[in-house]
């Protein structure tokens, strides 16, 4: 498993492409060796193909808007196949939280993501919290996993997502092994001056990474990206260097 820089995190520096340039040559200074786009400026497949070729990175999924995926298919895989970026991701779904949302998510989603298999290429579903929410015995997650072959329907699964809900991070990854291209990595602690659980840089917080590195490596993750969705007035750059240390260094990641 590698180590990825969602780029979701770094969103405000990246609203013009020399912003998204620049922001790429400092990932890629702290070591990251792979990016997820989300949350940026618009770019041309081939100009980014350029600029991590320049600065030894890949960009191996996206976060891209549904309307995108599902009514300009063609030009979508278009721009992952300029970027030679396998996974297509989808950052979340107000439909994905009720059984008859998720049947409604899937006749919208199903022929695009034909599209995309037969492409080569693979859709991702990224959680947050809601899909947690329990519709009868079983959770919304996994009404859309029944749903959804893991041919058609990977999980970028969120570990602070997932503990946020009550759920366990390291024993859903290895629920979803199979699914699991892609995880993302972020931890949680207690803020006295927010009086509320907030997003931390990992290492900083009380998520069990131990058990969440080992459920990976367990899974077969092949990238865990670390996203900071707010680094609470700190600099987000040094959050995801601390962060990318960290996990290297406890962890032997690269």
């Amino acid at each position: 498993m590698i180590l990825g820089a969602q780029f979701y995190t770094l969103r405000d520096y990246c609203q013009d492409l020399q912003g998204l340039d620049e922001s790429m040559k400092k990932v890629a200074d702290i070591g990251f060796k792979s990016i997820q786009l989300s949350g940026v400026c618009d770019y041309e497949g081939e100009w980014v193909a350029e600029k991590i070729k320049e600065y030894g990175l890949t960009v191996d999924i996206t976060h891209t808007p549904a309307a995108k995926i599902v009514d300009d298919t063609d030009n979508t895989i278009k721009l992952h196949d300029a970027m030679n970026c396998k996974c297509i991701g989808l950052g979340y779904s107000e439909l994905v939280r009720t059984p008859e949302g998720i049947e409604e998510f899937y006749n919208t989603m199903a022929p695009a993501i034909k599209k995309i298999t037969d492409a080569g290429h693979k859709f991702m579903y990224h959680n947050h919290h809601y899909e947690f929410a329990k519709c009868g015995d079983k959770t919304a997650l996994e009404l859309l996993c029944e749903k959804f072959t893991p041919e058609e329907c990977g999980i970028t699964l969120d570990t602070y997502w997932v503990q946020a809900a009550g759920g366990d991070p390291a024993a859903w990854i290895r629920k979803l092994k199979g699914r699991l291209d892609r995880v993302h990595f972020k931890d949680m602690v207690f803020s006295l001056e927010d009086k509320k659980s907030v997003i931390a840089p990992i290492g900083e917080g009380n998520m069990n990474y131990d058990a969440i590195i080992e459920a990976c490596l367990v899974s077969d993750v092949e990238i865990g990206y670390v996203e900071l969705d707010d680094c609470h007035g700190e600099d987000p750059f040094d959050c995801m260097k601390r962060s990318y240390n960290y996990l290297t260094s406890r962890y032997g990641l690269k």
